[in-house]
């Protein structure tokens, strides 16, 4: 007797992301329900500058000449290191998923100022592109609205 054929583990991974929530969505089909597979907080990106910041690079003067100049070597805020990280846990995750064969595929819904972070990470992890990218913050907006927007793209 032949053994019996199980369905498909695999699944289409749907990411709805800001810098402070990640909701993760699991569709059987390209176009079918969606159901919460995993959510991800990153909470310090809701705090201000001035609260992650413990302390400010001082100033110093220049070795040679006149010049003076904080110490501070920072190209970009703490709130774009966080959303870096954070973006990297996600990308994580989706290369994890990817590497043990679980995913058809995966689409970005996205706040614009987080996705080109998360596509930055995801670029190194992943190694195909998203099956669909919108550039809309609509985390916490209910599944059938974030599925018709995805089916709509």
């Amino acid at each position: 007797m032949a053994p019996l054929l199980q369905a498909s583990n695999k699944y289409y991974l749907v990411v709805v992301a800001d810098e402070s929530r990640a909701d993760l969505y699991k569709r059987e089909r390209l176009r079918g329900p969606m159901e919460l597979a995993r959510t991800f907080a990153n909470e310090a990106a809701r705090q201000r500058n001035d609260d992650l910041l413990a302390d400010r690079g001082g100033r110093a003067f220049d070795s040679h000449g006149h010049g003076r100049h904080t110490m501070s070597a920072e190209k970009s805020g703490p709130k774009q290191h966080l959303a870096e990280a954070f973006a990297r846990q996600i990308a994580d995750y989706i290369g994890a998923e990817q590497h043990k064969g679980r995913l058809h595929g995966y689409a970005l819904v996205a706040a614009p100022r987080f996705l080109g972070t998360l596509r930055g990470q995801l670029a190194s992890r992943v190694p195909y592109e998203p099956y669909r990218t919108v550039d809309k913050n609509v985390v916490g907006q209910p599944d059938a609205d974030v599925a018709r927007l995805l089916d709509e793209a």
